[in-house]
């Protein structure tokens, strides 16, 4: 019942409706296309374009149809694309340890803009969020320590605005999950 009243409610563009779909059904499609992909990166990638897409085109939705069956077509859909698309470039594929080792190339040593963070009480946060992948300390770096918009965001990272609106939702709720954690 609460699912159907937050899709309905995102149908009519309530971001917190959108939240709560992402938050409820983020580990079923991720967990389907890791098994699919096997790839973590991958699965990750392509589970931001699933929602992304979604909520695209959310008003095109029909209720007959569990809305998680409709997240899975959408998700093997974007994977398939992406699969063409690896067939059609010249991608250099990497192997799962190359991808674990260069996630672990990242430099722990603070620099100068970590000292005065440190010097404002803010250098606590600072380490959770270099416990996050990559991908997401650079959204979060880009909208709250550059103050960039959206928009802003998704053109210097040449991606669609949702796929970073995406992006930004998820990397807050992993740096919460890390920071109560450390609590």
């Amino acid at each position: 019942m609460e699912i159907k009243k937050n899709i309905e409610k995102a149908k009519r563009g309530d971001q917190f409706a959108f939240t709560f779909l992402l938050n409820h059904y983020w580990n079923e499609v991720y967990g389907f296309m890791l098994k699919r992909t096997e790839n973590e990166t991958n699965a990750e990638d392509i589970t931001i374009e699933t929602f992304a897409k979604a909520f695209d085109k959310i008003a095109s939705y029909n209720s007959e149809f569990q809305f998680n069956t409709w997240l899975i077509a959408i998700a093997k859909n974007v994977h398939i694309d992406l699969l063409r698309k690896k067939k059609s470039s010249l991608f250099i594929d990497i192997t799962d340890e190359e991808d674990y080792q260069a996630y672990n190339v990242a430099d722990t040593s603070p620099s100068a803009e970590d000292v005065l963070i440190t010097e404002q009480n803010l250098s606590q946060l600072l380490q959770y969020i270099k416990e996050l992948k990559p991908h997401y300390q650079e959204v979060i770096q880009l909208r709250y320590f550059q103050e960039l918009s959206y928009q802003e965001i998704a053109d210097q990272l040449g991606e669609p605005l949702n796929n970073v609106k995406i992006k930004l939702l998820r990397a807050k709720k992993l740096l919460a999950e890390i920071i109560q954690k450390k609590r």
